[in-house]
């Protein structure tokens, strides 16, 4: 965005424009509600990420607003008016609710702070806008809208710094960030959904403050840590999280990386490639931002450092660093309270993701195929993407190679798939045909000879029921004598 103050009246009047296309479509309900709260003596005003997004010219239908009501009594205020309404946030003075397909949040003016001991913030109301606003995280979502006036509010240059696309903090950045640790991931957060730079004196309260991440929750550190992830340039602020040192607090692994050297790419460190890696899979998303591909690209190589190892001849190897990286993602995601089935997508993606090195250069066996299929599971799609990501070298006959090496792998499947069913491979006999075969009943004997028949699918496809049993009646013979 071109600068927009009072020397560029041309790009001032472009930002005025796109903010007052966006608010006429939300004034409606905007200012329906506005009248609501006038009506019961309060003030209401749009405010902080909703006004920033409207002069981007990109306002959603989630609308931010802020009052001097008090919780109870915003919620007698919009219980008559809205479609539905919800309390959860109302202790720290949020009240949502739905409205004609607009998610709407209500809070009233507050100012909160953490203590060296605690978790939570504490939250005190405050009595006007302006007190409001000075405790909000950055000037760019310090700025409001009151209504239904449409009188703009920006007391700390917002505006300006929206122009200049430029992170400051209202007050100092050590104050912002002593009042709530958080605001630090979010700069690096903002970085990366907005594209805009964070000025050096956040940067530096950053540096110096990084240790105070520790006292938010862990649930909050990792739902700010997705919004990055899932952001369109994720790279930008991690870079950021690793410079300032808050991701030795957040995500130590990946600061970690820095230094090592890559087996396949000597001349890269293995934090540049994943970085590399990450940008690949997102390139390759089909159906928007997906968190566990992108989590998997990020952490798939944070074995190797566990793992290194200077071999005679001078290389440096890594051996079984997917197994090492694998429990490590586990630890680390368990850490940051992910949900069971994140943690086991992710994990298993990064044990995974070296499955296709594995089978060489050669032809792929049918049984290869199956194999294959079989370990990505329903993670086959991502394991697809991860794979192709994960090439990153700068040699273009060996990347082509890996290409055309891998859509033979992908047409091996597809060809194999018309043939037999790949998506759930059984044996060819289940439990109970198993215990009639055998004349045995539940017990640990057939947990084997499913493994056996399995085994049997595996290498050699589809057998017909008759072969399963001679097969199966052959093994149990077997066992027996042994």
């Amino acid at each position: 965005m071109p600068n927009a103050n009072e020397d560029n009246p041309t790009a001032l009047s472009q930002v005025q424009r796109r903010a007052v296309a966006e608010l006429l479509r939300v004034a409606p309900v905007a200012d329906d509600l506005a009248r609501r709260f006038q009506g019961a003596g309060f003030s209401l005003a749009l405010v902080g990420g909703s006004v920033r997004d409207a002069l981007l010219g990109r306002l959603g239908n989630d609308l931010d607003f802020t009052t001097d009501a008090r919780p109870q009594d915003v919620l007698k205020i919009i219980r008559p008016w809205a479609d539905s309404v919800w309390d959860v946030g109302i202790a720290f003075g949020t009240v949502g609710c739905q409205k004609d397909g607009y998610q709407i949040e209500v809070t009233t003016y507050r100012s909160e702070a953490y203590d060296r001991t605690s978790r939570k913030p504490e939250v005190s109301y405050g009595d006007t806008i302006e007190e409001d606003l000075v405790r909000r995280d950055f000037t760019v979502n310090a700025m409001a809208v009151a209504l239904p006036e449409k009188e703009f509010i920006d007391p700390h240059q917002g505006l300006e710094d929206l122009a200049a696309r430029v992170l400051r903090t209202p007050g100092t950045p050590e104050e912002s960030f002593s009042d709530d640790p958080l605001r630090m991931m979010r700069a690096a957060r903002f970085a990366a959904q907005l594209d805009f730079e964070v000025a050096p004196e956040v940067v530096t309260a950053m540096k110096g403050m990084a240790e105070r991440i520790e006292i938010v929750s862990a649930e909050r550190v990792r739902d700010e840590l997705n919004k990055l992830i899932l952001s369109a340039n994720p790279r930008k602020g991690l870079a950021l999280l690793v410079g300032s040192g808050l991701a030795a607090h957040v995500l130590p692994e990946l600061p970690a990386l820095r230094l090592e050297s890559d087996e396949h790419h000597r001349h890269k460190d293995v934090y540049e490639h994943s970085l590399t890696v990450l940008e690949q899979a997102i390139d390759l998303e089909e159906d928007g931002p997906d968190l566990v591909l992108r989590l998997a690209a990020l952490l798939h190589d944070i074995g190797k450092p566990k793992t290194r190892r200077f071999e005679s001849d001078g290389r440096v190897s890594f051996h079984h660093h997917e197994m090492v990286g694998a429990k490590m993602t586990k630890k680390r995601m368990a850490a940051l309270k992910y949900s069971n089935e994140m943690v086991k997508d992710v994990s298993r993606l990064v044990e995974l993701h070296l499955r296709f090195h594995g089978y060489g250069t050669g032809e792929w066996t049918d049984s290869a195929v199956r194999r294959y299929v079989r370990d990505g599971g329903p993670l086959l799609s991502r394991l697809h993407k991860l794979t192709r990501s994960d090439c990153t070298t700068r040699n273009k006959r060996k990347a082509s190679a890996l290409s055309r090496a891998y859509d033979g792998l992908e047409d091996r499947i597809a060809q194999l798939k018309e043939q037999e069913e790949l998506d759930a491979i059984r044996p060819d006999l289940d439990g109970n045909q198993i215990q009639t075969v055998l004349g045995v009943g539940p017990g640990p004997v057939i947990g084997k000879a499913y493994a056996f028949l399995l085994e049997l699918r595996l290498e050699n496809g589809p057998m017909e029921q008759d072969d399963a049993v001679a097969a199966l009646k052959a093994w149990w013979a077997a066992q027996e004598s042994e």
